[in-house]
């Protein structure tokens, strides 16, 4: 049962990002707590949808969810953190939130396709459109990156297009690396069948002189891992996309809160999900160096914890809910609507989930409908 706590014993909680986890760890302290979300994008972003947005213009609203609904006591604050301390967050109009709790939920950034580079829903789609008619036009297709983005992408494209010619490259020497070997096996059948041409273990010898997204005729050599100058094979394609490159969103931190980060820009959390060293802030998601994907399932696990965390405390209680990475990792990989592989972890295990079970929880609507329910709009 909810519990009702009167307005002036209200705690208040900072959130430093509406994506997927900080979303939902706002949305579940809402009644208890005074919290404000603070993101700078007018809509959130249901980034799991960008691809099939990509290739399905009529399709791509289905991905954006205004943040109206979402909290009924709380407000999100549409700015961008300029800074974080123990004691609240600096926005980048230099207007202050004082809080008793931080959450940083600030996730990270990915190259276009994968998510929108503009924080305006119209101009997103706007984009997707502009570049759906560039990708229309191209017969070659060169996707940079056989991780689930460049995968995902190119069962997209292969289920709208049959008759383009995919080829995805990638340095690495076998595909989802982690996974057992039968997701492996799968995924190389499925994508035979679709046509998609996969190349591992190769390279650019320089990246193709186009910009992405970009419709034009060019050809790039290839290099094989250790290749030191020498003449490779020759790709010719119309238009390419890259499909790597996460860049974590943590710049903001500053003073104490620095020294919490990784070489990799990542901070440092504990069993709790707090920041290392500061018992009042947490952080989820991505910006997190725990071993495990950065996957938006297990954004919103973190927000659970956290969630039951700075209630206990707020309550008076003591915060024991802990996170631990699940020992298997899991994955639902969908090739086009009803394409695709998954495996989900278990304590003694794992195990393959087929095309079927895959389409059924997440290659047909894509878990949109899990969103509307959260944001108020089903």
């Amino acid at each position: 049962m909810t519990r009702t706590v009167a307005r002036t014993d209200l705690r208040t909680v900072a959130v430093v990002g509406g994506g997927y986890g900080g979303s939902a760890v706002a949305k579940a302290l809402d009644a208890e707590t005074d919290v404000v979300l603070i993101e700078p994008k007018d809509a959130f972003v249901h980034a799991a949808g960008s691809l099939r947005a990509l290739v399905q213009p009529d399709w791509a609203r289905n991905m954006f969810f205004p943040y109206g609904k979402l909290l009924r006591r709380g407000r999100v604050v549409r700015e961008r953190a300029a800074s974080v301390d123990a004691e609240g967050v600096t926005l980048a109009s230099g207007a202050r939130i004082d809080a008793d709790y931080v959450v940083l939920a600030s996730g990270s950034g990915y190259p276009f396709p994968a998510k929108p580079d503009t924080d305006v829903t119209s101009e997103a789609l706007e984009r997707l459109r502009a570049t759906h008619g560039e990708l229309d036009r191209a017969e070659r297709v060169l996707l940079l990156g056989a991780g689930p983005v460049g995968l995902e992408l190119a069962g997209e494209i292969a289920a709208v297009w049959p008759g383009k010619h995919v080829t995805v490259v990638d340095p690495a020497d076998q595909l989802v690396p982690g996974f057992l070997p039968e997701v492996r096996a799968e995924l190389h059948r499925q994508l035979a069948e679709l046509g998609v041409e996969v190349r591992l273990g190769t390279g650019l010898a320089e990246e193709p002189p186009t910009e992405p997204g970009e419709t034009k005729s060019f050809t790039v050599a290839t290099t094989a891992p250790g290749d030191e100058g020498g003449e490779g094979e020759e790709i010719t394609a119309d238009i390419w996309f890259r499909c790597y490159g996460v860049r974590v969103n943590g710049d903001y931190l500053g003073g104490t809160l620095a020294g919490a980060r990784t070489a990799d820009g990542q901070v440092r959390v504990t069993e709790a999900l707090n920041v290392e060293g500061h018992s009042h802030i947490y952080a989820l998601g991505d910006l997190t160096d725990l071993a495990e994907a950065k996957m938006a399932a297990n954004a919103m696990k973190h927000a659970d914890v956290i969630a039951e965390n700075i209630l206990a405390r707020v309550r008076g209680e003591i915060p024991a809910a802990v996170y631990r990475p699940a020992p298997h990792p899991s994955i639902l990989l969908p090739l086009g609507p009803k394409g695709g592989i998954g495996q989900m972890g278990a304590p003694d295990g794992a195990t393959v989930l087929p095309a079927e079970t895959v389409s059924e929880y997440k290659g047909t609507d894509l878990l949109t409908g899990r969103f509307a329910e959260l944001f108020g709009t089903a």
